[in-house]
């Protein structure tokens, strides 16, 4: 068996650090992008589905860098919107009131019960020189914004997400560091 095998994270995973919405590589590339957020154009008439169809591929022929459309899951937290919907039912004498705030309560517990996640959509690249990091970021933003798509820059929060989703199979690990005794 080889004895060069590191067992700490840091040595394998080759990531320097993650700041201001960039991973920092060890060979000082960054790794950046922007956060989509997702619009059903389903719901809209055939023309304007069309006419996002058409700016969103010369949107993406106007990319001459390499780049990855990544999808993950966020997992959704809304037990503060319960504990409002929960002070709301025991303030409420309206007893028809109070049956329909029991049922959004029913169904939010059924959410959280069963892992119900956010989808999020990320264009990510690779980039050594920070200026020209932002200009592409900045670019993105806009021709999204021409295909009727709102994004940002990815933040430091989304980057982690997205490693966690890659490293752990979509499963959020909600443990501690272990520390060797």
């Amino acid at each position: 068996m080889n004895q060069n095998i590191s067992k700490w994270t840091e040595d394998w995973i080759n990531i320097q650090s993650i700041t201001n919405g960039m991973i920092i590589l060890p060979n000082q590339e960054k790794v950046s992008g922007v956060k989509i957020i997702p619009r059903n154009i389903f719901i809209l008439d055939e023309d304007q589905q069309l006419n996002v169809m058409i700016a969103l591929k010369n949107f993406y022929n106007t990319i001459d860098y390499e780049f990855w459309l990544v999808v993950a899951d966020r997992p959704v937290d809304i037990s503060v919107y319960l504990s409002n919907l929960q002070l709301l039912y025991q303030n409420q004498t309206n007893q028809q009131v109070r049956k329909l705030i029991s049922q959004d309560m029913q169904k939010g517990n059924y959410f959280m019960s069963n892992n119900v996640v956010d989808t999020e959509y990320f264009l990510l690249f690779k980039e050594k020189n920070v200026e020209l990091l932002q200009k592409k970021v900045r670019n993105l933003i806009s021709g999204l914004s021409t295909a009727g798509l709102i994004a940002s820059q990815t933040s430091n929060e989304d980057l982690r997400i997205i490693l966690d989703n890659f490293l752990n199979g979509g499963s959020t690990t909600t443990f501690g560091t272990v520390m060797p005794s």
